[in-house]
């Protein structure tokens, strides 16, 4: 069971939150497909202090500093942690972004039987036209995979699994940087909160999910398989000293997809009222708090601060610190 949760997490880690898009890929959606195409704009600014950008909530006698992290990233990538180390002192509470997934155990046959259905079918490059097979497998040749660890008729499922083993080769995670920030917080003895979604039932999602819908992904996952992690390491650099909108050009990664699939929507309005709620609770007591959101769904329209705007809550941005 162990190793089947696992599975199903980095297979839903990479559909949900580490599905590459960028230089190479097809041409991004329209607003209608993509929930977070929209920036606020007058949110987007470049932060003043050393390190990566703040934003803040404010009430009365709160302070909730909220510090917009990257959905995808170098593994232990170098940041200035000197405001970061400032704020954890004294803090009520860290909560960490809410992208962890996971299956119950209850579910575990019904998971066990969508994995084999998924993988299942031959060599998914059987099923491509003669250039895009050459393309992968001149890519999965790169990354040292045989034709048989795509076994799959699903191309869903091809670039899940191609989005996981780039991801792995390139040493990027979705895990960085909350995965410090835990350790240091749990060091200064903070209660952290972190949250986890049962979404086993998403590789049911992921048999259903139309064959164009789940092509889409898969180029976009070998587009940037063949572009190589640049971008990747671009907007990381950009996010460590404050450059919102370079750390922005990296954050289009799962949108194309999950807007698509049985229950994206849902899945991405869930987490969004989820993050706003957690900085509505932590303003209820006094003192100061700190909140990861990944970037992207942080500052859309509809994103986590617009909602917090429109609930009467102020909210500063990175030049008024």
């Amino acid at each position: 069971m162990r190793v089947l949760n696992r599975l199903l997490s980095l297979s839903l880690a990479a559909l949900m939150c580490a599905l590459p898009a960028a230089a190479q890929a097809p041409p991004p959606p329209s607003s209608a497909e993509d929930p977070d195409a929209t920036l606020v704009e007058e949110l987007v600014v470049r932060g003043r202090l050393p390190g990566p950008a703040w934003w803040r909530v404010v009430d009365a006698d709160t302070t909730v500093w909220v510090l917009g992290v990257p959905s995808i990233a170098p593994k232990r990538m170098e940041w200035d942690r000197s405001i970061f180390e400032r704020r954890l002192q004294g803090a009520n509470v860290v909560v960490l972004p809410f992208v962890n997934v996971r299956a119950k155990a209850a579910g575990s046959i019904g998971t066990a039987f969508n994995l084999l259905r998924l993988r299942s079918g031959g060599p998914f490059e059987e099923k491509l036209d003669p250039a895009t097979r050459a393309r992968f497998v001149a890519v999965r040749t790169r990354l040292g995979q045989p034709a048989k660890h795509y076994n799959t008729s699903n191309p869903l499922a091809a670039g899940v699994q191609l989005a996981i083993d780039y991801r792995d080769r390139s040493s990027l995670t979705n895990m960085d940087p909350a995965k410090l920030v835990r350790l240091l917080a749990q060091q200064r003895g903070v209660k952290v909160v972190e949250k986890s979604y049962d979404l086993g039932g998403q590789l049911g999602a992921i048999i259903r999910t139309p064959a164009s819908v789940g092509r889409l992904c898969f180029n976009e996952v070998l587009a940037q398989a063949e572009a190589g992690p640049g971008v990747t390491l671009a907007a990381a650099r950009a996010w460590a000293v404050g450059d919102v909108e370079g750390a922005l050009q990296n954050e289009r990664t799962y949108e194309r997809c999950l807007a698509n699939i049985s229950g994206g929507r849902a899945y991405d309005e869930r987490t969004k009222a989820d993050e706003a709620a957690a900085i509505v609770s932590a303003l209820k007591t006094p003192g100061h708090a700190i909140v990861l959101v990944p970037l992207r769904p942080l500052l859309a329209q509809n994103g986590v601060l617009d909602r917090l705007r429109a609930q009467g809550f102020t909210v500063k941005t990175p030049g008024e610190d």
